[in-house]
């Protein structure tokens, strides 16, 4: 791609000194250059005086803190080393040198340098400038007076973080987790548990704001956890399965704690969660990139955990995909909706991990057997989804003209889909530009629904080609009234209702129509939004979703979801005080701060998982 030159304003602060400072005379302003060339990323602070050469600003980012500049490709680049002094680029550690387009993130619109001889040169000079300082486990600027680039903090932001210290969970006087929600007006059931999916984004929190000891806790006590013996009934369940979640039992008489884990004998319909180690092997690849440190990953019984994790899900039988079957019930949609067979959000989780676990993995003999493994599934996978999955326009009349009733290898409805099965929504819901991956694909049936949290992964993990990756944000701009409303996010779209509620759910009563799991808005889902948007470099899209949601978050106590097809009405059964609706909104909120964070939790495009993609016979045109 050609390079591409970042500005962001900063008129508080002088780079380098203490928040709060000042710059160094009278009426000098300070400002940070991002040079982006698609691979690497280089960044520097100039002051006012580059006006001369900058050129003209060309737009504006919401709220006015980027800018956009405009430069002619007669520019003098040399010019940038003029009438400035040597200062330290400071740099957040958790982004990967790998993964450098993440940071195009925060400075949208685009720019293109459409001088590349000039800009290499460009790239080169920053590349080199003097003082460079690595900063891992920096404190975000929300939890002091002012922000490092010079913002006011949301007065939500202190709210936020007291109500998520009062949801930690102490085992033997150390931090090892998150409850569910502290709603004390509410019946507890399993709310007063720490759930592994739900503790992913407080632990995101934690670690934007340097603070990865609870982190860490967390990872060990779940991984001892998983070696307990679990059975439900009289049938044991595989060695790899994590835990739902656990609590910790005081016993006052004894003094002494303990901890209980749920690995779904006590779950509504118990189901073992799928999900639990994809993201733990996800969150342990967060810690180590946050912190530098991966002495915790190469521990025996860390490596261990991760391969038992993998066996499950790698082992050979009957299935004829690379995809993993699975139970309704299964993940963070755990009751029945119809989800079984082959959901959008496991194979985007398990995609995800499979690519952190290929990293954290030591070339040992039994590390190299799982890595090869490993390769040989992504591969398969990822052509898999991308092939099958997907749905854009073309990809929708194609199926609407699908003959059914084929055999053999040449048949062209591969998994016989029937085209009248096709709901008439889907037709309106598709726009010209845009597309996503569908929810399900397993023989003889299509589900057409959109899942929120699996795009948003398929993005994060790079299973969304990046063409794909910019079709599901344009889908998401298209139909924002429809997937964000008043309260960001759908977490499937749209509701199933009449009989086919009555089917699908058992008559689930609090699966209704545009409520919980069935059409409900998930506050929680705002820091997939944002990492999305980050990524694909449009960050307007996550700062017009936060402004929504603080309207309304901390007015209505933390809700855990919010009812009604626009998200007006606070969930009839939602929790209040919802840790993961507390902490994704301070993600969401650090992330948009500071866009390096998003390495934590995102995986550039790999190469060798990229080759000239042909569709079977199945999906080409008659």
């Amino acid at each position: 791609m050609e390079p591409r030159l970042y500005f962001r304003w900063n008129d508080a602060a002088c780079p380098g000194d203490p928040v709060g400072s000042t710059a160094p005379s009278v009426g000098f302003r300070w400002s940070r250059v991002f040079i982006y060339d698609g691979e690497r990323v280089a960044s520097s602070w100039i002051g006012d005086v580059a006006s001369s050469w900058i050129g003209d600003v060309a737009s504006s980012w919401i709220g006015g803190s980027f800018r956009q500049l405009q430069m002619e490709s007669e520019c003098d680049f040399s010019k940038l080393t003029e009438r400035t002094r040597p200062l330290n680029i400071e740099r957040q550690r958790s982004c990967d040198e790998r993964s450098l387009n993440e940071l195009t993130v925060g400075f949208s619109p685009r720019f293109s340098v459409r001088n590349t001889d000039s800009s290499s040169s460009l790239f080169r000079m920053a590349e080199n400038l003097d003082g460079v300082v690595f900063s891992p486990g920096r404190r975000s600027g929300f939890t002091t007076p002012r922000s490092q680039f010079g913002f006011e903090p949301h007065p939500m932001i202190g709210e936020a973080w007291e109500a998520l210290r009062r949801s930690l969970v102490y085992f033997r006087g150390n931090p090892v987790g998150t409850i569910a929600a502290l709603d004390n007006s509410e019946e507890e059931l399993n709310y007063d548990q720490v759930f592994v999916r739900d503790f992913v984004p407080s632990a995101l929190a934690f670690l934007m704001n340097g603070e990865p000891d609870i982190v860490k806790n967390f990872l060990v006590k779940t991984l001892r956890l998983q070696s307990w013996e679990k059975k439900i009934d009289r049938f044991q369940l595989g060695e790899g399965v994590m835990p739902a979640s656990f609590k910790v039992l005081h016993d006052p008489v004894r003094n002494t704690e303990t901890l209980m884990a749920d690995f779904g004998e006590s779950a509504i319909g118990r189901v073992a969660p799928v999900d639990s180690g994809f993201w733990w092997i996800i969150l342990l690849r967060a810690y180590t990139k946050s912190t530098g440190d991966s002495s915790l990953a190469e521990l025996p019984e860390i490596q261990k955990g991760m391969r038992l994790i993998l066996s499950l899900c790698l082992s050979e039988g009957f299935d004829t995909f690379p995809t993993l079957l699975c139970a309704d019930g299964c993940s963070m949609i755990d009751r029945r909706m119809g989800v079984y067979g082959y959901p959008i959000e496991i194979q985007a989780l398990f995609f995800m991990a499979l690519r952190c676990a290929l990293v954290l993995l030591k070339q040992d003999d039994e590390g190299k057997e799982c890595v090869e493994r490993i390769v040989k599934r992504l591969h398969a996978l990822s052509y898999h989804m991308r092939s099958y999955f997907w749905l854009d326009l073309k990809q929708l009349n194609d199926i609407y003209r699908y003959k059914t009733e084929e055999y053999s290898h040449t048949a062209v409805n591969k998994f016989n889909v029937i085209p009248d099965s096709l709901p008439e929504w889907v037709f309106d819901f598709m726009p010209t530009k845009g597309g996503y991956f569908i929810g399900n694909v397993s023989p003889a049936r299509m589900d057409f629904r959109w899942f929120a949290l699996g795009n948003c992964i398929a993005i994060l993990s790079s299973l969304a080609t990046q063409e794909q990756s910019n079709a599901i944000m344009d889908l998401i701009e298209s139909r924002w009234d429809e997937l964000v409303g008043e309260m960001p996010l759908k977490v499937v779209y749209p509701a199933i209702e009449s009989h086919e509620w009555r089917i699908t759910t058992g008559c689930d009563p609090k699966n209704t129509r545009w409520s919980y799991h069935n059409g409900g808005s998930w506050p929680v889902l705002l820091w997939l939004l944002t990492a999305a948007s980050i990524k694909t470099g449009r960050p307007q899209i996550a700062r017009r979703a936060i402004d929504l949601a603080e309207v309304r978050l901390l007015k209505d106590s933390w809700p855990e979801y919010y009812d009604g097809k626009l998200g007006r009405y606070v969930g009839k059964q939602a929790r209040k005080f919802q840790t993961w609706s507390i902490a994704g909104y301070l993600v969401a909120k650090m992330m948009l701060e500071d866009p390096s964070h998003l390495g934590m939790i995102s995986l550039e495009e790999d190469k060798q998982l990229k080759p000239l993609l042909r569709r079977s016979h199945s999906w080409t045109n008659f």
